[in-house]
């Protein structure tokens, strides 16, 4: 199943790839603000390689069941299912990827539900240029990271 932003394919991992590629950490973005993953892939450097951008929820599920990211980075409100239910549904479909959320949200009650899903990270928008590769960095080793405006509140 191919997805698809802006009407451009997204980069897949093919196996004629280099092999320095093939150590990357894979990465789906789930966001449906039309320039926001583009910015999200900027800060990703070549450390990380994004394997697909989806635009709603459903499609988060779809793409998380057959890209098997290492990280998942997801927005909460998106169109036909929400980032949260989203996730939960991965969850239930066994994904073992790792989550952040990547939102305008900061109501410690949705920083709870995200990290209620076995989500590892909860960054800001507004933060996401200072904690973003943090963020990932923590979540790859098992660790929780909430940008420091939620860590604040809760």
């Amino acid at each position: 199943m191919l997805y698809f932003r802006s009407e451009k394919p997204c980069a897949f991992f093919h196996a004629s790839q280099r092999v320095d590629q093939m150590n990357k950490i894979r990465i789906l973005l789930a966001d449906d603000h039309p320039h926001f993953p583009e910015l999200v892939e900027s800060l990703l450097g070549t450390t990380f390689e994004v394997v697909g951008i989806v635009g709603d929820g459903r499609g988060l599920v779809d793409a998380g069941l057959d890209l098997k990211p290492d990280v998942i980075l997801t927005d909460i409100s998106m169109p036909l299912v929400n980032g949260i239910e989203a996730v939960e549904q991965l969850r239930k479909a066994g994904c073992v990827s790792k989550v952040i959320f990547l939102t305008a949200h900061s109501d410690p009650d949705f920083v709870r539900a995200c990290l209620a899903t076995g989500a590892l990270g909860y960054i800001r928008k507004t933060c996401v240029a200072l904690d973003l590769l943090a963020a990932i960095r923590e979540a790859l080793a098992g660790h929780l990271f909430v940008s420091r405006f939620d860590a604040e509140q809760n």
